[in-house]
């Protein structure tokens, strides 16, 4: 077993100390590229969460009264921790999930970034006084941290996904109880320790592994858990709206996408095919945001198919850790299946597949990048998820087209065009149903700018100033008599 520096935690933190399961219970947390097991993590449940969401509640009052610059300072060692074991955490994420180092590396500074941005922030996030319609009263508005928070993150980034919660959520004084995803929870571990190392209160930070549901219980039927951060499926992000109404939490959500990527005729064909292959191909295909449906207007459509074919065609597949791999394995055989699925689907529709389309001769869960050409509005991947390296190519004439195609499913997270018509470009950030719109760039994530979905894509941001509005309660107070 690889210690990476001794940042592999096999336990769960709750109130500041390092616990198994109460039952003794354990999962295997295996290398997607290699099979192997690399460790262990606690098979924890109902009760163990339970224990941590006590354990924040306790620490709540004390955190959020802590003086700001305390907490400023906590976020910037923390933010100081994680660069500091930039390659060890990398390389501890490529372990667990698969995706090439030069990527992880990627995800573990925009993490420590997020957190830097609000230890900044924080400062910024002013109240009101309110003009009042009589002389002898003053109207405040003020801003206080919302409670116990709840983060539920995913495997695809296990990293930068729980920093974008925790971020903002101790920054306003929050507690934390985190659940990371039983694929990478060793991602979501390290937290744990850092912020130990770097001094957090016991009981500011919990972090829980094992049952999804039993832990996601918990969560949902406590009193003292006041707002509910999750990032994934949209399936089960409904499951939590539903459950949160008896507690009347407030929730965040960061949930499925479809994105489309609109080519124009006047478009930059060498940046189009570029931000292409990161909007697709980042992390196997396995983003929120990634592309899903290639719209290609049909003057430049053979010229752009037979350009990303090339480009398709020269990724290197293999293990993460290897130098030199663009793209790694999928996270699983029911990922594989999934696209699997979708090249049938599309084929028997009539579409065609011009570069790969079957699992990779590396075995395991390693899986050819796919492009295929005339697909349709019929077939599965026009209206659901890919979450693989499978690119649709669909074919249109007129701008209206593109747009009606672009906003006719339930998701609306991420949206890429390429054009250098001004005009359009102002026509489609009015046009487009989406949260994330990118103008000649296929990767727009930055923690300076809100990130977050319209329609079945989710609600709340993440990132900007926006990003912690969701930690906060607002409070208003009339004080009269003067």
């Amino acid at each position: 077993m690889t210690d990476f520096n001794g940042l592999m935690c096999t336990a769960n933190l709750i109130g500041g100390q390092w616990a198994g399961a109460d039952s003794g219970g354990t999962i295997d947390v295996g290398n997607p590229a290699t099979g192997e097991v690399i460790g262990t993590v606690p098979n924890a449940g109902a009760a163990e969460t339970e224990r941590a969401i006590a354990a924040a509640a306790a620490a709540f009052r004390g955190w959020a009264a802590t003086d700001l610059a305390q907490r400023v300072r906590l976020l910037h060692g923390l933010h100081d921790a994680l660069m500091d074991n930039h390659e060890p955490l990398a390389q501890l994420l490529t372990a667990e999930q698969g995706k090439p180092l030069f990527e992880a590396r990627g995800e573990i500074a925009i993490g420590a970034a997020y957190i830097r941005w609000f230890a900044e922030e924080i400062r910024r996030t002013k109240g009101e006084i309110v003009p009042a319609p009589t002389g002898d009263r003053r109207l405040l508005v003020t801003h206080h941290p919302v409670g116990v928070v709840a983060a539920i993150t995913p495997w695809n980034f296990p990293s930068s996904m729980l920093a974008r919660k925790l971020g903002p959520a101790l920054a306003a004084g929050c507690t934390v109880v985190a659940k990371p995803a039983t694929a990478t929870p060793y991602s979501g571990l390290v937290w744990g320790k850092l912020a130990q190392d770097v001094g957090f209160p016991d009981g500011v930070i919990n972090i829980v592994t094992g049952s999804s549901r039993q832990i996601g219980g918990a969560i949902m039927a406590s009193q003292d858990v006041r707002k509910v951060t999750f990032t994934g499926s949209t399936e089960v992000g409904k499951t939590l709206i539903r459950q949160s109404a008896d507690t009347v939490k407030k929730v965040s959500m960061e949930l499925g996408g479809n994105a489309p990527f609109i080519v124009f005729d006047d478009a930059d064909l060498d940046a189009a095919i570029e931000g292409a292959m990161i909007a697709k191909f980042r992390n196997m295909g396995q983003t929120c945001v990634c592309t899903n449906r290639f719209y290609v207007q049909a003057g430049i459509h053979d010229t752009f198919v037979a350009r990303l074919k090339d480009a398709v065609a020269a990724l290197v597949v293999g293990n993460g850790a290897e130098d030199g791999v663009q793209q790694g394995p999928m996270i699983d055989e029911g990922g594989v299946a999934k696209v699997e699925e979708m090249i049938a689907d599309a084929t028997a529709r009539g579409g065609t597949v011009v570069q790969g389309g079957r699992r990779h001769g590396n075995g395991g869960t390693f899986f050819e990048p796919t492009v295929i050409t005339g697909a349709t509005a019929d077939m599965q991947f026009a209206t659901e998820e890919i979450f693989g390296p499978l690119a649709a190519v669909f074919k249109f004439d007129s701008e209206q087209e593109a747009l009606a195609a672009a906003n006719s499913t339930d998701y609306g997270l991420a949206a890429y065009a390429y054009t250098r018509d001004l005009a359009r470009t102002f026509r489609l950030n009015q046009g487009l149903d989406y949260g994330l719109i990118g103008i000649n760039s296929g990767l727009i994530t930055t923690v300076e700018a809100p990130f977050g979905g319209l329609k079945e894509s989710g609600m709340g941001k993440e990132g900007g100033s926006q990003g912690l509005e969701d930690y906060l309660a607002t409070k208003y107070t009339c004080v009269a008599g003067l």
